[in-house]
C-alpha cells in the first residue's frame, strides 16, 4: 500500500483531473502553481493522444495552468518514440488526429492513408469513418501490428462522458479477432518512460488520476501510491463498488496538497 508521506514527486492525469473540456478543475491551478514555486517533481500524464506536447502547453496557458510542455507526456510521443525503437521507419495506417500524426513523423515513422501499411496506430478521433475502419482491418488482416494509444473507453468533457480511444479498438478487435499493444494506462511502458523523466523510484511517486482502470490499477501495477480525485469519470458509486482500491481519496486536489503537506510537516 502507498503512502503520501513517501511521495517525493507526482504523476498527474490531465482529462478529469486538471481540465474537463476548456473548464479548469478545482484547486488545479493552485496545485501547480505550488508544485512549480517549490520544485516538486512532476509530470502530466494524459492518455489523450490527440495533442502533441507543444499543444498540451498552449491549452494549459490558455486555461492559466503554467505547465510547460517538458512536463507533459502524453500517449502519442510514447507511442511515436516506442515505435521509433521497435519499427524504426515503418509505414502507419492512424486512425487519430493530425497531433498524433505529427508525433509519428518527428520520429521517422510514415503516415499513410491506405491498407499496405506496416502498422495501424489507433487514437481517440472524433472524425472517425467507417472507411478509416475498413482499411485498418484490411490493413491487420494483412499483417500490419495492431497499436492502440490507450484503452480509455470513454473520456470525460463538456457535456459528459464520450466515447473515447478503447471504443475504436474494441471495434477492430470485433472486426480482426486481433488484440492491439496498448501504450498508455494502465500499461507499463508510459509508466517506464514517466519514471525515467522524473528521476524517481516507484515508491517516491503518486499517480493523480480520476479513473480506477487506468489511473489507479496502472500505477498500483508499478508500485506507486495512488490518488483518486472526484469529479471525473469515477463517481463515489463506482468506487464503492469496484475491486480496483487506491491508496487516497480526495474530492478536490487542494485536498491532496493540503494532506501531502501535512505529511511532510
Amino acid at each position: 500500500m502507498g503512502n503520501l508521506n513517501t511521495v517525493r514527486g507526482f504523476l498527474l492525469d490531465m482529462d478529469g483531473v486538471l481540465y474537463r473540456g476548456m473548464s479548469v478543475c478545482p484547486g488545479a491551478r493552485e496545485l501547480i502553481a505550488y508544485f512549480n514555486a517549490h520544485a516538486v517533481p512532476y509530470l502530466c500524464l494524459t492518455n489523450n493522444a490527440t495533442r502533441t506536447a507543444e499543444e498540451y502547453d498552449r491549452k494549459l496557458a490558455q486555461l492559466g495552468i503554467p505547465v510547460p510542455g517538458e512536463r507533459v507526456l502524453g500517449t502519442a510521443e510514447t507511442t511515436a518514440r516506442w515505435l521509433a525503437r521497435h519499427a524504426p521507419g515503418a509505414t502507419a495506417f492512424v486512425i487519430g488526429t493530425e497531433g498524433l500524426k505529427r508525433e509519428l513523423r518527428a520520429h521517422g515513422l510514415r503516415p499513410v492513408d491506405t491498407s499496405e501499411a506496416d502498422l495501424v496506430v489507433v487514437g481517440l478521433d472524433p472524425e472517425l469513418t467507417y472507411r478509416k475502419l475498413e482499411v485498418a482491418t484490411h490493413a491487420i488482416f494483412a499483417g500490419a501490428r495492431f497499436v492502440g494509444t490507450n484503452p480509455d473507453a470513454t473520456f470525460p468533457g463538456t457535456n459528459g462522458l464520450s466515447p473515447g480511444c478503447g471504443a475504436i479498438l474494441a471495434a477492430l478487435e470485433t472486426a480482426t479477432g486481433a488484440r492491439p499493444v496498448i501504450i498508455g494506462k494502465p500499461e507499463p511502458i508510459i509508466f517506464r518512460e514517466a519514471l525515467r523523466r522524473l528521476g524517481l523510484p516507484p515508491e517516491a511517486v503518486a499517480m493523480v488520476g480520476d479513473r480506477l482502470d487506468t489511473d489507479i490499477l496502472g500505477g498500483q501495477r508499478m508500485g506507486l501510491t495512488t490518488v483518486l480525485v472526484l469529479g471525473g469519470v469515477t463517481g463515489p458509486e463506482e468506487l464503492e463498488t469496484s475491486p480496483i482500491r487506491p491508496d487516497y481519496v480526495f474530492e478536490h486536489l487542494l485536498d491532496l496538497l493540503a494532506a501531502w503537506r501535512e505529511g511532510r510537516a
